[in-house]
């Protein structure tokens, strides 16, 4: 029996308790016995796993976070689950390490690039197989994929479980990128590929969160819905600009722009912040981590290490947004900051030199929060901060007026706080 559970696509590989080994072999053996019924998949998603964890409050990226998903015996479409958490009783999904993202898929890119036409058919199309006549490993799995969900009704893709997933929802957080193509196609074509789970997010929107680069793109290609917003007022470009996800922004980019389609690159969330405003408050929590690790004499600890390297994941989706088109100028809807007020809280160089750089800069550099504030308000109100005097360098030689006042009438010269740099903030601010 043993063997015969290991030989099937439908056996459990979870290291269960005895008695939920028992029972889950048996629901193995019941799933092999009907592969053959019409109603498997119908019986399969109405099947929990004993103990399922309790969900989170969203999908999220794998980077060292395991998802809590939706685990139900979903082996006859290639959707399963494992345990990796240490308490046995909640069943953890595995992230997938990008399944179908070998060597020949890389390859398989080119077949993938939209082609902008003025009528666009309303759904992506299969890849092509290549001009020498041969299937690569993606359009193979395609075709697989499409064989197994022959026959399978459209109201039963639609079903979802108490969570509001559907097995598009599952198929894309495990990274199945021919299965999540094969539903999107049929999903599109009745029209619910946008169906929302119980936090108001999309397969297209999961596929961000999970930083799926390339279902996102071929979610975008069979026409999901782009500015679609979650339970937080997120659109996508928020998810991947707090996640540091700058590979998925690029790809929404590239798909969008050969599509000729557009997204909402100055949405506010329910926080009243845009997608480049999130990424700045991200980027400079990364560099205020920093900060307190050199603080800790440990620069180049393991940690260190991990959080330099978030850093540049944000600063690199900081760049995205921008050549997409976002405004450095757009305040905040709370207290009126633009991205350069969030930038000077931190006086991280390299940022404000990025917004410094851009054509609206002479007017950005003087531009008001709902205080009064400038950028150079908040550069001298820092303390125990070694760019300051740089940073308040970089903003005069970019035309910031240091006669200008907030509504309290202070002068950025006397919020200047008493400290080794002091002196010498004081003369830039002069013009010496």
């Amino acid at each position: 029996m043993q063997r015969e559970l290991q030989d099937t696509p439908f056996a459990y590989r979870e290291q269960l308790s005895p008695r939920a080994g028992r029972m889950s072999r048996q629901r193995a053996a019941t799933c092999v016995a009907s592969r053959g019924r019409s109603n498997t998949v119908r019986e399969l998603i109405q099947q929990k796993l004993l103990g399922g964890p309790p969900r989170k409050k969203e999908w999220v990226s794998s980077e060292g976070i395991p998802l809590n998903v939706f685990a139900s015996d979903l082996a006859c479409l290639g959707l399963s689950a494992e345990t990796h958490s240490p308490d046995p009783k909640r069943s953890r999904l595995a992230y997938p390490q990008m399944t179908y993202m070998s060597n020949t898929q890389t390859h398989t890119q080119q077949h993938m690039q939209p082609h902008a036409q003025p009528h666009a058919q309303p759904h992506a199309q299969q890849p092509a197989v290549s001009g020498e006549g041969k299937m690569t490993l993606f359009q193979w799995q395609i075709h697989q994929q499409s064989s197994r969900m022959e026959g399978v009704p459209a109201e039963m893709l639609e079903m979802q479980d108490e969570d509001g997933d559907t097995f598009l929802h599952i198929a894309v957080a495990q990274g199945k990128r021919a299965l999540a193509f094969v539903l999107a196609k049929k999903m599109s074509a009745c029209g619910s590929l946008d169906v929302r789970e119980h936090n108001g997010q999309s397969a297209f929107q999961i596929a961000a969160a999970t930083n799926q680069h390339l279902i996102a793109q071929d979610l975008l290609l069979h026409r999901a819905q782009a500015d679609a917003r979650d339970a937080w007022g997120r659109s996508v470009l928020h998810v991947c600009a707090e996640k540091g996800h700058f590979l998925t922004l690029q790809t929404i980019q590239k798909t969008l722009s050969g599509m000729r389609h557009s997204i909402d690159i100055e949405l506010y969330n329910y926080d009243g912040l845009t997608a480049l405003h999130v990424a700045v408050l991200s980027y400079n929590r990364a560099v205020r981590e920093l900060r307190e690790l050199r603080e800790l004499a440990a620069p180049c600890s393991v940690v260190a290490l991990e959080v330099d390297r978030r850093r540049r994941m944000y600063m690199e989706c900081i760049r995205t947004l921008v050549a997409m088109g976002a405004h450095c100028r757009t305040q905040d809807l709370k207290s009126g900051r633009t991205s350069l007020h969030m930038a000077s809280e931190e006086a991280d160089v390299e940022l404000l030199h990025l917004f410094l750089d851009q054509p609206s800069s002479l007017h950005l550099v003087n531009e008001k929060m709902f205080n009064g504030n400038t950028a150079l308000h908040i550069i001298s109100s820092l303390q125990n901060n070694d760019t300051q005097l740089l940073a308040a360098r970089m903003l005069m030689s970019s035309g910031a007026d240091a006669s200008a006042k907030n509504i309290e009438k202070e002068l950025p010269a006397q919020l200047l706080s008493e400290g080794p740099d002091s002196a010498m903030v004081q003369k830039v601010l002069k013009g010496k």
